[in-house]
């Protein structure tokens, strides 16, 4: 990779993530290749992700620009993001950067917006909503409507289909997701994959690339990086800010909290659990069913203990010998299955302790039953039991990862 010659000696001394494997030297570039669509045809893309998981941020990100040139594009945010043409720039290569002006930004993120430009001497490429789609959902629900019925609506017409339009252009985008920004649902980002979801400038599926040269990496060493390199960055993050998206849908996070939870924080509690009928399934002749589940949960060898109906009772009616902690759920429930690993990882760690970690069906026959007894509102809901006493204790959060389970039951019941 060609480095730029002003900023070979700042790079030469940052703590960047994965520092000790980024070598800042002249590479040797690869002929142009007469056929190039042919030659892309052929990557095993899942393999090459295996192979470059062990690179630095900058290293893929030249590897990145060296195949599709200015076929390929930075998206960015107007937040950490920041990062990504900071290493473009580095690669000495030329590269392309684009933003979604949703039309609901900070004025901070603007302000950044300009400050990379000036920085960087680049022009970002801007792309906008489709004017008449916006205006018809203003008219019709007003400019506040995601507050009441979520925000996939907005979203979609401020930031998927403009994002769809551009993506369209390009044969692969380079994006700054990390799998430490939601655990659970980020944990399988790869560096580099063909897009299992938008589509590229040859249509259809597996025309675009994609990659996440920040996948490896945290936030803390991210931004690391910035500050030593001197990067301009969202004034927003001096203000408690961590993720950054429109204004109305953005707010500072508290110390220890996961930097998603500034994100759509209203809509939290209903987007992460089912409600008690939403496994009702309307026939044709208007009656209903239940849903089935391809499989139960927590099966083959699980640490976390099944119990039926009996055991269940005898546990409510205050029969224990051990703390339990108890997940109530419905096999068909998709939070319930997003819950499993975690559940399962708790478990393991829980393993030999004093806890009993253990589930019940509690859908079907069981429902009102658990309801009346071990305060069932919503799949799933996890309560402790305590040794020797009678009652419960309701787990009260949606964060369900195992750190935050796991410290909820040290405070209840300790874990020696």
């Amino acid at each position: 990779m060609q480095l730029q010659a002003s900023r070979s000696m700042r790079a030469s001394r940052v703590q960047a993530p994965h520092a000790s494997r980024i070598h800042l030297r002249p590479v040797v570039r690869a002929a142009p290749v007469a056929n190039a669509a042919a030659v892309e045809a052929k990557v095993d893309w899942a393999g090459l992700a295996k192979e470059l998981d062990s690179k630095s941020p900058l290293e893929i990100m030249d590897k990145a620009l060296e195949h599709f040139g200015e076929d390929i594009a930075i998206a960015f945010s107007g937040a950490e993001d920041v990062a990504l043409i900071e290493y473009a720039h580095l690669t000495g290569r030329k590269y392309r950067v684009f933003s979604l002006d949703t039309g609901r930004l900070n004025p901070e993120t603007y302000q950044l917006f300009e400050a990379v430009e000036k920085h960087y001497g680049i022009r970002i490429e801007y792309t906008f909503p489709d004017a008449q789609e916006c205006m018809e959902l203003v008219r019709a629900k007003g400019m506040f409507s995601f507050y009441e019925d979520g925000h996939q609506e907005c979203c979609r017409v401020r930031k998927v289909r403009p994002l769809r339009r551009q993506l369209g252009t390009l044969k692969a985008w380079i994006t700054g997701q990390r799998k430490d920004q939601s655990p659970g649902t980020r944990m399988a980002v790869p560096v580099v994959e063909v897009d299992p979801v938008f589509e590229g400038v040859t249509g259809g599926p597996g025309s675009l690339i994609k990659y996440n040269p920040l996948s490896n990496v945290s936030s803390a060493e991210v931004w690391n990086f910035l500050r030593v390199m001197g990067v301009p960055t969202n004034k927003l993050h001096e203000c408690g800010y961590v993720s950054i998206g429109c204004e109305p849908c953005t707010r500072p996070v508290l110390p220890n909290q996961h930097e998603r939870e500034g994100r759509w924080w209203w809509e939290d509690a209903t987007a992460k659990e089912c409600g008690l009928h939403s496994g009702n399934v309307k026939k044709a002749d208007g009656s209903t069913e239940q849903k089935k589940a391809e499989r139960d949960l927590w099966i083959n060898g699980s640490a976390v203990q099944g119990i039926d109906k009996a055991a269940a009772e005898k546990l409510a009616g205050g029969d224990r010998e051990r703390d339990t902690l108890l997940v109530l759920y419905a096999p068909w429930c998709q939070f319930c299955q997003a819950l499993e690993p975690n559940f399962e990882a708790l478990a393991k760690d829980l393993a030999g302790s004093h806890v009993t970690v253990a589930k019940f069906n509690a859908d079907g026959d069981a429902k009102d039953w658990a309801k009346a007894n071990l305060g069932l509102t919503t799949f799933p809901s996890i309560v402790m039991l305590p040794k020797a006493e009678s009652g419960f204790v309701k787990y009260p959060s949606e964060r369900r990862d195992p750190e935050s389970l796991g410290m909820w039951v040290k405070t209840l019941a300790g874990t020696a």
